[in-house]
């Protein structure tokens, strides 16, 4: 019920309405017409035009990404956003065009390959924004939640609408429809309630910031062989999700008869099993081993691929790809959360930013290597390899992964447990609550201490786990805090003067977080170090005395 509070206070927010059904429409586009591409290059080409086409927007895509995410650093956030929209709307409508006049495949595929790069303007840039048009961290908390599941339900909806739309006309009409979506996207943000101050960076990352904090993370991997085994096994598993972007289009046409729609179909049924995947892996925090997890979430990916290669079943099509979306959700945050726990965690940021690298790249290798196992094998064997790879890979390394699952620090499950417990922390997926917990740190504070001052600059986030404080504010009493309660928050997110003191009545236990992964997690930005670093100079003053704000 707490948590259900927390998300209303987005759809109450006229701007974070806004910005959420906006974000909507963007997700289903992104998702929706890359189905109708693929499906187009499939029909002129066969598997392996499919994964030539895939390959072709995903390489610009990944090198254009750093250079978009800084436009949020350089310009004001709100009209990045309006111009990402705006430009992708362009792009897909340009494609829409030449589909429609029987264009060359070249000019086409110049088309979808420009709206695949405008698409990466999109997710930093509200990132970047989102900060200044909420009013409290838990109400920033909630819209960075519910952005998670707006994006999931357009991994759901974008390729269920193109396959509707496929099965009754053709790719150009996917993107004409979603170019209008993009329009009314660019619509809703274009006037958001937020002033020039807000959104505008204080001071100006330098792209070349950006390409080193994103290339230092490969210097990691070459030294760190357990953190290597683990990145390699994720990116095995995105080479896994490459593949199927062009292996959904090929069964669903020619092994299952589905039509070119199936394949939208497709797309749509592993989104929703991923959405609950994701949901189940919330099991997985504080977990002692996460070998066994990252094994079961492998095998229940592979098992239904191969299955469907086995016995190809149009009826059973949707709940076996359903099963190994989940199954990959379960596998991804195992290892993402294993590799938190064994990454030293001065080097954690460059580690996940070399993966975020290698994501682009793994799901390019993906799709041609799709392509060909589909014109050498056959679209049937070609879907029971692929469902063997990342178990293979696990079986190869299963003693070394059983060797660091064991010597991984495993964090207090009470603590996890309380964290849990607030509103906070309690949408934030597993692997973000592990590093939280990682870095909190345990303080006794005597009575009479006052651990916040007044007019101090926030530099900590406080849980208490024991004891009372009393607040004050210009010295008058304010309220008194107690276990379960948490101190510190907006100061740190709003990068202001501490607005009240808290002093501890008596003998008290705390757990303290630092500014860097307090904002890395209330932020949406857990995996970026250099990210955070950007928020917190990028942090409004607070102006008013919300007494909570200390």
């Amino acid at each position: 019920m707490k948590r259900l509070r927390v998300l209303s206070s987005v759809v109450r927010d006229p701007s974070l309405l806004r910005i959420e059904v906006a974000y909507l429409g963007f997700s289903m586009a992104e998702n929706g017409t890359w189905v109708a591409i693929l499906v187009y290059a499939y029909s002129r080409g066969g598997a392996v035009a499919a994964g030539l086409v895939a390959t072709i927007q995903l390489i610009p895509a990944a090198i254009i990404a750093p250079v978009a995410a800084y436009a949020g650093d350089r310009f004001r956030r709100d009209r990045v956003l309006v111009i990402g929209y705006l430009l992708q709307a362009v792009a897909m409508g340009a494609t829409a065009g030449a589909l429609f006049a029987d264009a060359p495949v070249w000019i086409v595929y110049t088309a979808a390959t420009a709206a695949a790069v405008a698409v990466t303007i999109t997710r930093p840039a509200q990132n970047a924004l989102l900060p200044s048009v909420t009013s409290t961290v838990e109400h920033l908390t909630a819209a960075n939640a519910t952005s998670g599941v707006v994006e999931g339900a357009g991994i759901f909806a974008g390729p269920f609408i193109a396959g509707v739309i496929l099965s009754i006309s053709e790719p150009g009409t996917v993107f004409a429809a979603f170019a209008a979506s993009s329009l009314v996207s660019a619509a809703l943000v274009a006037h958001l309630r937020v002033t020039d101050g807000a959104a505008m960076p204080r001071t100006r990352m330098p792209l070349g910031d950006v390409v080193r904090q994103t290339l230092g993370g490969f210097s990691v991997l070459r030294r760190e062989r357990d953190v290597r085994l683990i990145v390699l096994i994720l990116s095995t598993g995105i080479i896994v999700v490459g593949a199927l972007d062009v292996l959904y289009v090929a069964a669903a046409i020619d092994l299952l008869d589905l039509g070119q729609g199936g394949a939208g179909f497709l797309t749509s049924a592993f989104g929703i099993g991923g959405i609950f995947g994701a949901a189940a892996s919330v099991l997985l925090v504080g977990r002692r081993r996460l070998t066994p997890s990252m094994a079961a979430g492998s095998l229940t990916l592979g098992t239904p691929l191969v299955t469907l290669g086995v016995l190809p079943s149009a009826t059973a099509a949707p709940a076996l790809i359903a099963a190994a979306g989940a199954g990959r959700s379960v596998a991804d945050v195992a290892g993402r959360t294993l590799l938190q726990r064994i990454a030293p965690d001065v080097v954690l940021a460059r580690v996940f930013g070399a993966l975020e690298g290698l994501s682009m790249i793994s799901l390019a290798i993906g799709s041609a290597a799709a392509s060909v196992l589909i014109e050498a094998l056959g679209v049937d064997a070609a879907l029971i390899v692929t469902g063997v790879v990342l178990p293979a890979t696990l079986v190869l390394a299963w003693r070394r992964l059983l060797s660091i699952d064991r010597e991984a620090a495993v964090p207090d499950e009470a603590v996890v447990s309380l964290l849990r417990g607030l509103p906070l922390f309690a949408p934030l997926p597993a692997p973000v609550i592990e590093r939280l917990v990682a870095n909190l740190v345990p303080l006794a504070v005597e009575p009479g201490t006052a651990f916040i001052v007044q007019g101090d600059a926030g530099d900590r986030f406080y849980l208490i786990l024991d004891g009372e404080a009393d607040v004050t504010v210009d010295g008058n009493p304010v309220s008194v805090q107690s276990a379960g309660d948490y101190v510190g928050e907006i100061a740190l997110l709003r990068d202001s003067p501490r607005t009240a003191t808290v002093t501890a009545r008596t003998p008290m236990r705390l757990l303290a977080l630092e500014r860097e992964p307090f904002l890395q997690a209330v932020t949406g930005h857990p995996q970026s170090r250099e990210a955070a670093d950007a928020v917190v100079r990028d942090r409004l003053g607070s102006t008013g005395r919300d007494p909570r704000a200390r």
